[in-house]
């Protein structure tokens, strides 16, 4: 059994939660609204400002896989709509900066094209001043991540400079370039 099913969600007090058609939680609040899913075999109680999870007992195994998961991504839509989630992407390299105008994001990373993207509905987008960090914000963890995944594919990091996008705490490993392989060689 999950340990973290176990535990109850607690539900701010400027959350509004609703359990629809019995599988489908919608959660409300000062950011956005979202609505989770619930699998078949876990039952969804509210009550006395927490939300409890529990399987159903006559649950197969493959339900309890489900169970620590439908928890921690209701956790995740309540804290969102109340705090939203960021992501900060660097972007390093000569002549590599980006913009945002309107609904597009559009990045320079050395194509002979500029690659623009569009931004969903109620993400917020910003650069630095000198526009290589993105600092990216919504209410949905998983668009948030799904999209810094899709920027970041566009220009990975590449080991020998380090140019390209990377999130702001990830380390690059760098590989030594020619010169440095050649030094200590075979006469």
């Amino acid at each position: 059994m999950s340990r973290v099913g176990k535990k109850p969600i607690e539900i701010p007090q400027n959350v509004k939660i609703s359990l629809k058609e019995g599988r489908i939680l919608h959660i409300e609040g000062p950011h956005g609204k979202m609505d989770c899913a619930v699998a078949d075999g876990i039952n969804v109680e509210i009550k006395e400002n927490r939300i409890y999870l529990s399987l159903d007992p006559k649950t197969g195994q493959n339900k309890k896989a489900l169970y620590g998961t439908t928890r921690a991504r209701m956790a995740n839509a309540v804290h969102g709509v109340v705090n939203k989630f960021t992501k900060v992407l660097e972007i390093n390299g000569v002549g590599f900066k980006g913009s945002v105008q309107g609904q597009k994001l559009t990045l320079q990373l050395g194509f002979s094209h500029p690659v623009v993207i569009d931004i969903p509905e109620g993400m917020e987008i910003k650069f630095d001043p000198k526009a290589t960090t993105l600092t990216m914000s919504h209410y949905n963890k998983d668009l948030l991540g799904n999209i810094a995944a899709k920027i970041k594919r566009i220009k990975p990091p590449e080991p020998y400079k380090g140019a390209g996008i990377k999130y702001k705490d990830e380390t690059i490993i760098r590989k030594a370039g020619k010169t440095a392989a050649g030094v200590g060689g075979k006469k």
